[in-house]
């Protein structure tokens, strides 16, 4: 089973959760999951939009679908929803296979976010 982890964390403390995260892979050998780190609030919403999410909520219960089936189930522009689905595909999200259909390759994605107070 794939998982996802998308995490807020500052560059400093994510250079260090990647190297915590890759001795624990390598001394196990276990899968550790995936992770899609944002270095803000502001960076990971430009990239998740809310209707980047939908797109991804879609496909995580609908199964593989082309762009313009997806269109279709979204209520939405096929140029917008490929525009989408592609900035998606690139940053790992999304998988496209050979016949052009989209799908999430994840079964559980995880949001974490944290915001502590300085006192």
């Amino acid at each position: 089973m794939r998982t996802a982890s998308i995490v807020i964390r500052k560059p400093q403390a994510s250079f260090a959760s990647l190297r915590a995260g890759f001795r624990a892979a390598w001394k196990t050998g276990a899968y550790q999951g995936e992770h899609f780190e944002f270095e803000s609030p502001a960076a990971l919403f430009r990239t998740i939009t809310p209707k980047r999410w939908e797109l991804i909520e879609v496909l995580q219960t609908s199964g593989p679908l082309g762009v313009r089936a997806l269109a279709r189930a979204l209520g939405r522009d096929v140029k917008r929803v490929h525009e989408d689905a592609h900035k998606l595909v690139e940053i790992g999200l999304v998988e496209k296979d050979a016949a052009g259909k989209l799908s999430v390759p994840f079964a559980e994605i995880r949001a974490d976010f944290v915001l502590r107070s300085a006192a």
